[in-house]
């Protein structure tokens, strides 16, 4: 039977002996390009045989040879890197496109084994950089036909859009770390760009650090010169909360709960954002633990005085997308990132020029109803404490 690609990778790994593959793996933890391999990930592969896998799992059966190349060449391995190249006739350079797609190991939100899966969700979204413009016209005729049933969207010279966006992805416990979550990051940060939001990122916070984050964004002055704003937090999380980078076996305690982020943004303690959009967006597990209703509203103790125009609202103007409903998991590619973004930012790169935002979602959530493209796996996006009496346009690029 003829080797194979991964064949020849071992023989060549076999070669080098311990010292040269402790090189190896050492510039392969120092490389820059993507996709890249989490030094946790590399430190367990602990033969020729498991750093053949992980370079296949991740740079696929084409990508793995170039990458083996480059890697050996720089390491000084110039004959074993001409016998691979020769053997595989491979040997071009990987291609460092920011997405592109292969197929390459499914992980869920949460630690874990990964199950195979044969192809990128949306295979097409990445190529077409650019979020559609909406018409002038478009706009007007939606304001003239709905106007008092539109959010008001503020001229662009005048206005100061501000997005918070964070990610945790290297977390205290190395096998939690969430490949792939780099790529979330940099497609949600260039979409909330394209559609005018100044994004405020963090990344790898504890539940603290979350909390802090999101105070201060509440409290920021430029909500008073905007017309909405996005959050979005991506992460680990439980049915009602998201893991801090903190959060182990040891320490259950570093979860930063999903309510808070609408009791910090409410007209009460955010009233530069008072009657304008609030997109939450959230991507994480919402399975393994049973609770209490997530995110429901409780009834007051006592019936509050209205005395007329004094009177506002406590919590509204928010819409949320959750990644997956209650109890269930959410699945991220270890190459290109999460469904769950991949859909949102396809979503909106496309349709955000003619649909408010709660067709929008719905536009996703349909994408995870098609249950083709992600084989066996299954997860559903789902809407939650939506409180929009108006519909709120993104008219993007005016």
């Amino acid at each position: 039977m003829p080797k194979t690609t991964k064949d020849h990778l071992e023989d060549i790994f076999d070669d080098l002996g311990e010292e040269g593959l402790k090189k190896f793996k050492n510039k392969l933890c120092d490389r820059k390009v993507e996709p890249r391999i989490r030094r946790a990930a590399i430190e367990k592969a602990k033969d020729s045989m498991d750093l053949a896998g992980l370079m296949v799992s991740t740079f696929t059966t084409t990508g793995m040879v170039p990458v083996t190349v480059e890697i050996l060449e720089a390491i000084g391995f110039n004959e074993q890197a001409t016998e691979l190249k020769e053997k595989t006739g491979q040997g071009l350079p990987v291609a460092s496109s920011p997405v592109a797609p292969s197929p390459v190991d499914v992980v869920d939100s949460g630690a874990g084994q990964s199950p195979k899966f044969d192809s990128v969700l949306s295979d097409d979204w990445h190529k077409h950089l650019c979020v559609t413009p909406c018409t002038q016209s478009f706009k007007n005729n939606i304001i003239s036909q709905s106007g008092s049933e539109v959010y008001q969207v503020k001229d662009k010279s005048i206005r100061k859009r501000l997005a918070l966006l964070i990610n945790n992805i290297d977390f205290e416990n190395k096998d939690m770390t969430r490949r792939g979550a780099d790529r979330d990051e940099e497609n949600m940060e260039w979409l909330l760009k394209e559609l005018d939001y100044q994004v405020v990122k963090h990344r790898n916070l504890s539940a603290k650090d979350m909390e802090e984050a999101v105070k201060g964004f509440a409290r920021r002055q430029e909500h008073a010169n905007s017309d909405s704003t996005f959050v979005v937090i991506m992460s680990h999380g439980k049915r009602d909360a998201i893991l801090g980078v903190q959060y182990t076996s040891d320490n259950p305690s570093d979860t930063f709960l999903v309510d808070k982020i609408y009791r910090y943004l409410n007209s009460e303690n955010c009233p530069g954002l008072r009657d304008k959009p609030k997109v939450i967006l959230i991507q994480a597990c919402r399975g393994g633990e049973t609770g209490r209703v997530w995110a429901s509203d409780g009834e007051p103790d006592e019936l509050m005085e209205i005395e007329g125009d004094d009177f506002v609202h406590k919590e509204k103007d928010f819409i949320s997308l959750m990644s997956c409903t209650p109890d269930t998991k959410s699945y991220r590619h270890v190459q290109n990132g999460t469904f769950y973004v991949q859909n949102v930012v396809d979503v909106l790169m496309k349709y955000a020029h003619k649909d408010h935002i709660e067709e929008l979602f719905r536009k996703v959530i349909c994408r995870f109803e098609n249950a083709e493209k992600m084989g066996s796996y299954r997860q559903m996006a789902c809407k939650d404490r939506a409180s929009m009496p108006k519909l709120f346009y993104l008219f993007p690029g005016l």
